[in-house]
């Protein structure tokens, strides 16, 4: 499974820069959900009235649905850092939460739980937040309640927002990505299953004097 590749896909597709790229699985061996988040903004309807100024709308996310095999999460690290790497992300995020249908469950955890997988509620129906899909996202969100899940994050500086911040990396290429392979390496689970992990990839190997 080459995430990266599957990203780049997207980007070449949608032509839009990327704000942020997630990834949730809820157990392993499930089909892993990934969202491309989009920065953009786009006129809702072509509808002209005069006088009247119609704001633009966000783009609405993309949501792929990946059905490789995989046997640990582990494995799941490692494509997320190897497509972070290649992307030029200058970290990534692994989050790793129980079931929200447990008892004791906060309300912001079923919260967090619904967004890892694009749900957001009222949002959705006053302003889409995904395009549509066949990602069978509300059996994985309901899989994830009971048993738990894993959700990833990273902000791609190639074909992403990221780019324009100049930030020094010295790892980075002309383009904002990386080649492959990715040095940093998967890290095991917590062992109480739930907290988050951040993994630093960009580096900078000169000494920086400020202005």
């Amino acid at each position: 499974m080459v995430l990266f590749d599957t990203l780049q896909e997207q980007i070449d597709s949608v032509r839009l820069p990327l704000f942020a790229v997630t990834l949730t699985a809820a157990q392993v061996n499930t089909p892993l959900l990934a969202i491309l988040h989009w920065h953009a903004f786009r006129r809702a309807t072509q509808l002209v009235l005069p006088g009247i100024e119609i704001p633009p709308r966000p783009v609405p996310g993309s949501a792929v649905r990946l059905d490789a095999a995989w046997q640990s999460f582990e494995t799941v690290d490692a494509i997320l850092l190897d497509a972070a790497w290649q992307s030029g992300a200058w970290d990534v995020e692994r989050v790793e939460q129980r079931g929200c249908n447990v008892t004791g469950a906060s309300a912001a955890e079923a919260l967090a739980c619904r967004q890892a997988f694009g749900d957001y509620g009222e949002d959705m129906a006053r302003d889409p937040q995904l395009l549509d899909d066949e990602t069978d996202r509300g059996e994985l969100m309901q899989l994830a309640a009971r048993r738990g899940y894993m959700r990833w994050l990273f902000r791609p500086v190639k074909g992403g927002l990221w780019g324009t911040l100049n930030e020094p990396d010295d790892t980075l290429d002309v383009d904002g990505g990386r080649r492959p392979p990715c040095p940093v390496s998967p890290r095991p689970r917590r062992p109480e299953g739930r907290g988050r992990t951040v993994y630093r990839l960009g580096a900078v190997h000169r000494i920086l004097l400020r202005r």
